[in-house]
Formats: structure tokens, sequence, C-alpha cells
């Protein structure tokens, strides 16, 4: 599996976990469904679900990851 496609692959299921607590959280604490409750989810999951890239260096393509509770980039 290419590195682009794991990266793609990985801020999917990141969004996606993060996109699914978050709104499931947000209907049991209100009691009541909205479609401004999947908006809210959406951009609080794009914040914080964490940012993977797939990028060119001397010893091949590589997976990197950018999170904001972590400093800098780490490699995977």
């Amino acid at each position: 599996m290419k590195p682009k496609f794991r990266a793609l692959i990985f801020n999917f299921i990141g969004f996606a976990i993060l996109f699914v607590v978050l709104r499931f959280a947000l209907v049991w604490i209100f009691s009541s469904e909205s479609i401004a409750f999947a908006i809210v989810a959406a951009i609080v999951a794009t914040v914080l679900a964490p940012k993977f890239a797939a990028t060119k260096t001397k010893a091949g393509e590589k997976l990197f990851v950018k999170w904001i509770f972590t400093k800098g980039v780490k490699e995977v």
C-alpha cells in the first residue's frame, strides 16, 4: 500500500471516529437531533483529528503525522 493512500485512509479514520463520538455525545447531552449538531461535530473533529501526510525523502516516501496535542511532526 502506497504511503499517500495510507495517509488518506488514516486521515479518514481519525476524522470518522471523532465525528461519530462527538455526534452521539452532542445528541445524548442535549436530547435533540439537529443538523447543527452534525455541523459542530464535523468542525470540531476536523480541528482535533491528527493530520497524516506522505512526504518524499532521500530514503523514499515516508508517512508523517501532525497532531494538535503533540509537538512537531512525527514519523509513523
